[in-house]
């Protein structure tokens, strides 16, 4: 939702401090992100308090009130988040407790929050300047607003985040190329995690969350890293951007074009709530959950090739059916022979829970439906239809 970087500083900043800051850092942030700055950037101090006003208006105008209903739905249904829980309020004190400095595509603006550590200013300052480049090279007002796939979204999320992370790392350590230094990426991924888990509440918000707000920062720079290391260019062009999470995490399936199949419900959404994409990033993460572990693990990729789920509304509670294709029936058979007791025990009361091995154009399909035992829905289940490669 928001390029945000993290840190909290606290040293007093007026506008023209500020800026000279800013000024100060261009040549060097245009030497490390490999791209050269087109034009002039807008920046501006703002308050804690206007931090979490431009927040709550985000969260408002990115989750409006259908589409927060059918994605906590979605995910309470798919066993991410607890049926307690406020997803709207979790998310805004998560992105209020990160944000320490932000680039608005809407205003072409850099914002720093008043009052911190000038160190930590600097580094907040790099990583967004590289988000003011980026957006005089993408359209990042459109990339960052796509709408019914979240994989695709987060994809294109982890390249910019990215591409500033590492951009930021080289201008702190100028003349010193440490991301080729052995063991720098686990050693990265272990300093941003122990960052992370200092913040009270990232600390205690559920693994779908903070697996998602850690992905840009650690596998999208490392996709970045790997690309200016394969391709004569800083930064992908809009065609050239990933489009799923599995080409991020597993580079090979970026370079050999595998790109998911675009599904599709056939039956009218009468009563339909919300539909997305799920992917291979929080595949990974509720596999994780299945196995009672604190993290989720992508070394291998998962048969990933595509999914799609909606929310219906019904009398008893919304129902879900998801279905998710895979590269073969291995990967299906295994997926589905974790799928389908994890969800068994996890169903809701009143509600009945089904993990079935399809096929579809010839690739096999794995389709979970938890819905209430009394749904209408469960007499002939919505179907699906493949609207090719994306």
């Amino acid at each position: 939702m928001l390029a945000a970087c993290r840190g909290a500083p606290r040293v007093a900043l007026d506008a023209e401090r500020l800026q000279r800051m800013v000024d100060s850092l261009r040549p060097q942030v245009q030497t490390a992100a490999g791209l050269e700055f087109r034009g002039p950037v807008r920046s501006a101090v703002t308050s804690r308090e206007a931090v979490r006003a431009f927040l709550e208006e985000k969260v408002r105008k990115d989750f409006p009130p259908e589409r927060l209903e059918g994605l906590q739905a979605a995910y309470q249904l798919l066993g991410f988040l607890p049926d307690t829980l406020d997803l709207q309020a979790l998310l805004l004190d998560l992105y209020t407790e990160q944000v320490a400095g932000y680039y608005d595509p809407e205003t072409s603006t850099l914002y720093a929050v008043r009052g911190g550590d000038p160190s930590q200013l600097r580094l907040i300052l790099a990583h967004e300047l590289v988000h003011a480049l980026q957006h005089q090279y993408l359209p990042l007002d459109s990339l960052m607003v796509v709408r019914d796939d979240a994989d695709r979204l987060a994809a294109i999320q982890a390249v910019l985040e990215g591409h500033a992370t590492i951009a930021s790392i080289r201008v702190l350590t100028p003349g010193q190329d440490v991301l080729a230094e052995p063991g720098f990426w686990d050693t990265y991924r272990e300093q941003v995690r122990a960052q992370q888990v200092r913040m009270e509440v990232f600390r205690t918000a559920p693994l779908v969350l903070r697996e998602g707000l850690v992905f840009p920062y650690l596998d999208g720079a490392r996709f970045v890293h790997w690309w200016t290391q394969t391709h004569e260019a800083a930064l992908p062009s809009t065609p050239e951007l990933p489009v799923s999470t599995e080409q991020v995490l597993h580079t090979e399936r970026y370079a050999a074009g595998d790109g998911p199949v675009a599904l599709r419900f056939t039956d009218a959404q009468n009563d339909g709530l919300y539909e997305d994409t799920i992917g291979e990033l929080e595949i990974a993460v509720l596999l994780a959950i299945f196995r009672g572990a604190d993290q989720a693990s992508w070394d291998a990729p998962l048969g990933w090739g595509g999914d799609r789920y909606r929310v219906y509304r019904t009398p008893d509670g919304p129902a879900l059916v998801w279905y998710v294709v895979w590269d073969g029936t291995q990967f299906a058979d295994r997926f589905a022979g974790v799928a389908g007791p994890g969800f068994g025990a996890r169903a809701r009361i009143g509600y009945r829970v089904s993990t079935e091995v399809l096929t579809l154009d010839s690739l096999p399909v794995v389709r979970v439906v938890h819905a209430p035992a009394g749904w209408a829905g469960w007499r002939a289940l919505p179907k699906i239809e493949s609207r090719g490669v994306r």
